[in-house]
């Protein structure tokens, strides 16, 4: 996807404005600056919805970490003419399903339903999002959900330790280090009164971005999402807002070398680095990288650490991208007796492909994995929808499929093996959750 971060807001409308964008997909802007962007796929039976806002953890104040997610659990739970039980048993009722999930910068809520069905899922979901009422009570009631969800999450070490290594390279109470969900110490104390500030103040129309995939006529959603925002906080007047802004990058600490003790069976260990981000032209290469590190089965890392010497069951590398940071990073679950073992043939590896780089072999391997993961990604209506909405609010852009795949297919050896060079060898933190007391491990350089 080509990135687009200079981009600002666009002049208002006085009406709405429709492009095609592509073939089936069009993009519609209204007066109020929100977009609404559709696939057309005649040959499903089905359609998915999804109102994704430009907000997330990232934006919130140190003593609002997680009201985004707050937000997220309450719009379900009533507006000025649904109950909590009208929204969902209004999907249900004709066999779909509907949820939301938030992440450091952006809220999705989305439907999945019969192609029929779309308009009831339109009128619900806009009026979730743009009508909920923020009762008292629900707030009382869903701050004890999210506490459980805090402690049910603390209770998984394999997943606490992606949060131990993300605080570890940006720091536990900046943007981006911080919890999605916040902490108990940050949602206790959290008032209704401080949850709509939040709502009304983020939740604007040109923060957000309507998709649908499936069997659908554009014109017909776009006049079916009006008549569910018209008369609502979001029907106003106003212009796109500009793709969130990476031209200064975000800070990240110094390598460190974090333990967190817990009573556990396994050890689990996350050791990497600061990583591309996301307007970053390299990112193509880094896709190709990760693939042959430690991207399936046949990747160097699950070869050494799992076939050769079976020390861990679970064992890969991942990249993340934000507007103006990244991570690049290495998980394995093992034996708490074998995690130096494991931690060292992590370190060796990353320092011989550093050193030496990969293979032709492996170049065509770690390509043909990322053109077929795209595209078998997108064999269904939920990822369609996603695309649309990440390449418009992330992007600012719409790369289609053959344009992404002769991107990947235009990733050199030399350009893999001069990433490779200068990402792999920089400053390394590690994250540790398991049976270990602080100093079990090295310092991290």
């Amino acid at each position: 996807m080509t990135a687009s971060n200079n981009r600002g807001p666009a002049e208002r409308p006085a009406r709405a404005i429709t492009k095609t964008l592509q073939d089936g997909v069009r993009r519609t802007v209204l007066p109020s600056g929100l977009r609404i962007i559709t696939e057309s796929i005649p040959t499903t039976r089905s359609a998915s919805l999804g109102v994704w806002v430009g907000v997330g953890s990232r934006d919130e104040t140190p003593a609002l970490s997680g009201a985004s997610h707050f937000l997220e659990h309450l719009l379900f739970k009533g507006t000025q003419k649904r109950s909590a039980l009208d929204i969902s048993a209004e999907i249900e009722a004709v066999g779909g399903e509907t949820n939301a999930f938030t992440t450091k910068e952006y809220t999705c809520y989305y439907a999945r339903v019969l192609d029929a069905d779309l308009p009831l899922a339109v009128d619900v979901l806009c009026d979730a999002v743009a009508n909920s009422v923020l009762d008292p009570a629900d707030v009382e009631t869903e701050r004890g959900v999210i506490l459980e969800e805090i402690a049910m999450h603390d209770d998984e070490p394999g997943d606490e330790v992606h949060d131990v290594f993300t605080e570890a390279i940006f720091g536990p109470g900046t943007a981006l280090g911080r919890l999605i969900s916040g902490t108990e110490a940050t949602i206790s104390p959290m008032t209704r009164a401080q949850i709509n500030r939040f709502y009304r103040a983020r939740y604007k129309a040109p923060q957000i971005v309507i998709t649908a995939a499936g069997n659908l006529d554009h014109g017909s959603v776009v006049r079916l999402i009006r008549a569910a925002l018209a008369g609502t906080p979001l029907d106003t007047a106003g212009a796109p807002a500009a793709v969130r802004d990476g031209s200064k990058r975000h800070r990240v600490k110094p390598p460190a070398t974090v333990v967190r003790h817990r009573d556990t069976e396994q050890a689990h260990l996350v050791l990497g680095c600061e990583g591309l981000g996301r307007d970053d032209e390299r990112r193509f290469a880094q896709g190709v990288l990760n693939n042959v590190l430690g991207g399936g089965m046949s990747s160097r890392l699950f070869q050494e650490i799992r076939e050769k010497r079976g020390l861990a069951y679970s064992v890969y590398s991942y990249g993340s991208q934000y507007a103006d940071a990244g991570v690049f990073a290495v998980y394995a679950g093992c034996a708490p007796g074998k995690a130096e073992e494991v931690l060292e043939l992590i370190r060796a590896e990353l320092a011989a492909v550093a050193a030496q780089g990969v293979t032709a072999t492996e170049l065509a391997r770690g390509k043909g994995m990322a053109k077929g993961t795209y595209v078998l990604g997108l064999e269904d209506t939920g990822s369609r929808m996603s695309r649309l909405a990440k390449s418009e609010l992330l992007y600012g852009d719409m790369m289609s499929v053959d344009e992404l795949l002769a991107r990947v297919d235009a990733v050199t050896l030399d350009e893999v093996n001069a990433l490779a060079a200068e990402l792999l060898t920089r400053p390394m933190s590690l994250a540790v959750v398991g049976p270990f007391d602080d100093g079990a491990f090295p310092p991290a350089s």
